[in-house]
Formats: C-alpha cells, sequence, structure tokens
C-alpha cells in the first residue's frame, strides 16, 4: 500500500507521525555468514543447514540463531545443540562473535542515520527511526524504507525487515508480517486485514502464558483480543491486559527516544572449558580472560557497572555455584572487574570440579556521569587511559597484539568466551518473558 494514499486517507500529513522498525533477519546468522564469506569461507550459512551455538565442541550448548534450511529440520532456538544435531547430523555449527554483532549494528545504525537524526536502538539487531520530520526533506516514506533495505543489502551484506506506520507498536508488528528482505506498511486503517487474523501469541507483549489464558476464554486471535471487553481484559490480566488490549487496537503512544547505544541492562561472557578446572590457581586465569572481553564490552557501550556476578557450572553440568555482589564503586577496569570476580568464586565454590564459568555485571551507567571522591580520581584516571590505550591497540593489531603477562608462553587464550548473557531493554521496559 502506498503511505501517501495512507497518509491522504486517514489524516493530515502535518499531524501524523511515520515510524520505521529496522529488524535485521536472522541477525547473529546473517552477520556470522557474512564476515565468514569476506574471510573466504566457501559457504554461506544463510544458505545451508547451520547455526549459532554456545560452544561447538560442547554438544550441550544452546541454539541461539538458526538458518532457514535449519527450521526445515525442526530445529528451533533454545533447542539444545545435541538435540539439533540429532535432527540433522550434517548441521553446520559456528560460535558467536559477540563482539562482531556490534561492529554490525554500529554499520546498520550508521546508514540510517542518514534519514533521521531521531533514531533509538532498541536491540542489538532493532532500530526505531522516526521520519516524520524527514519526509518533507527525503520523501514518500515507503520509498525511503525500501531505499534502506537496499542499502543495508548493498553496503552491509545482510537483509533486514522494516515495518512502516504510525506508531512505535504497529512499525514493529507490520516488520514481523513476512520475512526475509520485506518492506511492510501496518498503518491504523490496516489492522483490521493485516493484524487482526494474525494468532494471539504473535502480539507483541504476548508470551506463551498469556496466551494459555487467553485461549481458555477462547481468544485465539488479536481480533479477538481487540474486540474483547477491556475491563474483562483487566480482571483476568492485570495491567498487562489493559497493555495488551491496547496494542491489539494498535494503541501506542510511545516516542521514538533517540539514543546512538544499545540499550542494554547487563553485559556477560562466559565459557565451557574442554577440561575440568580443579583448582583456583586454574580458575583464576579463565575469569581473567572472560572480564577482559566483558571490560572491552562495557568500555564500547560507553557504560560503567556497579554489580558483579559469577556462576559456575559442575564438571557433570548438574549444579550451578552462583554469588553477586555490589562493588564498591562504578568501574570499566578489566582489573577491578577481575578482583571482584576471583572473590566471588572463592565466596561461592565449594571444591566440585568446574566445567563452565561466566562473569556478568549489571546496573550500568554511562561512564560520563559517573561522580568520584578526590580520593579516588587518579586512580581512575590512570586505568581509564591504560584501558582505552590497550582497546585501541587491540583493534588496530589484534586481540592478540598485547596480553597480560600471566598468559605468555601458555596455550589459554588471554581473551575467552564470547558468549554475551546480557538483557536488552525491550520498548516500555517490558520483556516478553518476564510477562509470560
Amino acid at each position: 500500500m502506498s503511505v501517501d494514499f495512507c497518509v491522504q486517507e486517514r489524516c493530515s500529513p502535518a499531524s501524523m507521525s511515520i515510524i520505521m522498525h529496522v529488524d535485521a533477519n536472522s541477525a547473529y546468522l546473517s552477520w556470522t555468514a557474512t564476515h565468514l564469506l569476506e574471510q573466504g569461507y566457501p559457504v554461506d550459512l544463510r544458505t545451508v543447514p547451520a547455526v549459532i551455538a554456545g560452544d561447538p565442541a560442547n554438544r550441550h550448548g544452546i541454539i541461539l540463531a538458526k538458518s532457514i534450511p535449519a527450521k526445515k529440520f525442526g530445529i528451533g532456538t533454545a533447542d539444545s545443540l545435541m538435540e539439533a544435531r540429532s535432527k540433522c547430523p550434517s548441521l553446520i555449527v559456528q560460535p558467536p562473535d559477540y563482539d562482531l554483532y556490534l561492529h554490525c549494528s554500529d554499520a546498520m545504525y550508521e546508514i540510517l542515520s542518514r534519514y533521521s537524526d531521531r533514531i533509538q536502538r532498541y536491540s542489538v539487531d532493532e532500530c526505531f527511526l522516526d521520519y516524520t520530520g524527514s519526509v518533507k526533506a527525503l520523501g514518500d516514506p515507503l520509498a525511503a524504507a525500501q531505499e534502506i533495505r537496499q542499502t543495508i543489502k548493498r553496503e552491509l551484506g545482510f537483509t533486514v525487515n522494516i515495518g512502516v506506520s504510525s506508531n512505535k507498536l504497529l512499525a514493529k508488528m507490520g516488520s514481523e508480517l513476512e520475512k526475509p528482505d520485506k518492506v511492510h506498511t501496518l498503518f491504523p486503517s490496516e489492522i483490521r486485514e493485516k493484524m487482526w487474523p494474525l494468532p494471539v501469541g504473535e502480539l507483541f507483549m504476548v508470551g506463551r502464558a498469556t496466551t494459555r489464558k487467553l485461549r481458555r476464554i477462547n481468544i485465539t486471535t488479536i481480533g479477538d483480543l481487540a474486540q474483547a471487553d477491556p475491563h474483562h481484559m483487566h480482571s483476568l490480566l492485570k495491567s498487562h491486559g489493559d497493555l495488551v488490549w491496547r496494542y491489539a487496537n494498535g494503541l501506542d503512544d510511545a516516542p521514538v527516544i533517540p539514543n546512538d547505544r544499545i540499550i542494554q541492562k547487563g553485559v556477560g561472557n562466559g565459557i565451557t572449558m574442554r577440561y575440568d578446572v580443579t583448582t583456583e590457581e586454574e580458575a583464576c586465569p579463565v575469569i581473567l580472560s572472560l572480564c577482559e572481553r566483558v571490560g572491552m564490552r562495557l568500555r564500547r557501550l560507553g557504560c560503567r557497572a556497579s554489580l558483579i556476578s559469577i556462576h559456575l557450572r559442575t564438571a557433570d553440568l548438574s549444579g550451578w555455584y552462583s554469588h553477586q555482589r555490589q562493588m564498591d564503586t562504578y568501574t570499566r577496569s578489566t582489573t577491578v572487574l577481575y578482583r571482584w570476580a576471583c572473590r566471588l568464586f572463592r565466596e561461592c565454590w565449594r571444591g566440585s570440579p568446574i566445567r563452565q564459568i561466566s562473569v556478568g555485571v549489571r546496573e550500568l551507567l554511562d561512564a560520563r556521569m559517573h561522580q568520584i571522591s578526590i580520593y579516588d580520581f587518579r586512580t581512575l584516571e590512570k586505568e581509564d587511559a591504560l584501558s582505552d590505550t590497550v582497546d585501541r591497540i587491540r583493534k588496530t593489531f589484534g586481540e592478540r597484539s598485547i596480553v597480560r603477562g600471566v598468559f605468555v608462553n601458555t596455550p589459554m587464550a588471554p581473551i575467552d568466551g564470547g558468549v554475551n548473557d546480557g538483557d536488552y531493554i525491550m520498548m516500555g521496559g517490558y520483556r516478553n518473558e518476564d510477562l509470560g
């Protein structure tokens, strides 16, 4: 449908917002596939049964992303790697590369910034773009969306879906209508035709538990929910019922809040080792290699963290040790994170052989807003300068161009892990898992 037609038919151009939701298709797998092709890899992972999973050497890894051919074998996100391989023995498995994903996300953001200065990074692979103020200068929104889609495909090598509408909710729902590599409109006049026939579980913010509750009262489609009594929805689901009823009717007044960074609640890094760790002397270098990447990610995001946690999984994969603590101050220093992580390790480990270790930080704060005392200013200033210098060297010459002495002449990786355990804040601060 022509966007101009929608605008002219339903409301005046001056009063109607034009919002786009740009979503990278199968982001982790697409970005890994594109990177591998650039490195000379002979196969495009998107065209064969392939997945992104924790550690390919670990049969207990979890599927993070899958190709369309893999989906045809019944492989789903969150399946175990062992289960996926039983469905498709020839499955190609690649590990996640979170730093690559941040780089791809930044590149996508840069292209979007050519079309508007009002962009909200919604997650690592999604952005909202307010095109309202750009219509007069850049023209028809639907033509601009097609141009964005084609530019990303041509310059970056991966595809996106773009939803175009008058608010964030409808733009996001529009981008989900048919994949991959498509542009869809979902304006209020199109809700009845395009959105209402969909299963109710496909509505944003309607998770599995909510879907079960709604189906018990014969609400099976989004249209059923939209036409239900809002008071009944409130009595059934409380304030969440109010929210999903509004969404089913296409009502959303959340503004696009410009931000050039991915909004995260936490950053983490973990590894499954090929041998069992049985002593603190063995564990500490592993923890340091994990903290190196956590610190690098914090600095890349321009954040400091005040809450640190460590998780240990036993060798038989049947038990967990876990501990967290509020640090004395907000930090982005690898050294400080390492000291705290080792302290937590000593406090929670009970001596059982360990196969998995992960380190995470939460309660993030913009690094520029950090309040310090006169007593720690010089120390903090030196730590920041040292960390920034090391990051620049690694970015220019590679991650192994400068390493800590403990890793010299050892087979251990100086920066290890790569699986991100961080959480992205979703629209309105909610996540589907939280609300069923």
